[in-house]
């Protein structure tokens, strides 16, 4: 691809490239206003996410939490509740309860998907199809992404509330999402942003150092746990942001991220469908 197209990619994602140090608070406010617009566009009444430990549910969930406090003090009632969503004990739990504090969420509730996981997983028998164990342990750690949505989308519909997605422009750009788990919600108030820019509306919202810092995992596979999102693409953040904001990058990480993108096309649209004969 030319950098032509890196820029039409970038430009499909929602990037924005003028972003930079020191427009942190005007884009946080932007934010914390679209959050505010959604919600009461939906007249619904609460939030809900998945706080998992890592930079990306943390921002977005300070984000909704201040969202939810301006509209209660605009007369909308409103109110953000963080869910936590183990499989069986989660390692860095330490990090989750630390996200947490510095969160402040109006409601805290914790649903455990071991049980749901595993008596899917226990009740899938296919004649014929005899997958590897790497096999059977990837669709386990997308059946555990998904059943981290079906849970925040029960706390929403006894909530009245909207479920928030934590999706960016890194992750979409690399397909890095659970097609149906993590990438389904009713709004992404971090969409657009490198993960360079996560980390900048971090450290300006004031986040622990060592979360904004944390190295990135989506700690889905039994057989490989806590492998690293950097490890699991085969190139950096910091190659993935440079390739976003239209910088020069090594031709390998080129290869590795257009490869990714072509691939998970499918992940970033709508389920296709036939034309219809009066539109032909």
């Amino acid at each position: 691809m030319t950098t032509q197209q890196q820029g039409s990619i970038a430009r499909d994602l929602g990037i924005d490239r003028q972003l930079k140090k020191g427009g942190e608070s005007a884009e946080i406010a932007r934010r914390i206003d679209f959050i505010k617009q959604v919600l009461r566009e939906s007249g619904c009444k609460a939030l809900v996410l998945g706080i998992s430990g890592g930079v990306d549910s943390l921002t977005a969930g300070r984000l909704c939490q201040l969202a939810v406090e301006q509209l209660r003090d605009e007369h909308y009632q409103a109110r953000f509740i963080a869910v936590r969503l183990p499989y069986k004990t989660q390692a860095d739990e330490q990090d989750a309860q630390a996200s947490l504090d510095f969160i402040g969420p109006d409601l805290i509730t914790t649903a455990n998907i071991a049980a749901c996981v595993d008596g899917l997983m226990a009740n899938i028998a296919i004649d014929g199809l005899q997958p590897s164990a790497q096999l059977l342990d990837f669709a386990k750690g997308n059946v555990k992404a998904r059943a981290r949505m079906l849970a925040q989308y029960a706390i929403a519909n006894f909530s009245g509330g909207l479920v928030v997605g934590t999706d960016h422009g890194a992750e979409a750009l690399m397909g890095f999402f659970t097609k149906f788990g993590d990438g389904a919600c009713d709004l992404a108030p971090l969409s657009g942003l490198t993960k360079t820019q996560v980390r900048l509306l971090a450290d300006a919202l004031q986040a622990p150092a060592h979360l904004v810092r944390k190295p990135p995992t989506a700690d889905l596979e039994e057989l490989a746990p806590g492998k690293l999102d950097e490890a699991a693409y085969g190139c950096t953040y910091e190659e993935i942001d440079a390739y976003l904001m239209g910088e020069t990058v090594s031709a390998q990480a080129r290869q590795i991220i257009e490869n990714a993108y072509s691939k998970t096309a499918h992940k970033r649209a709508l389920p296709r469908v036939p034309v219809t004969a009066s539109c032909e």
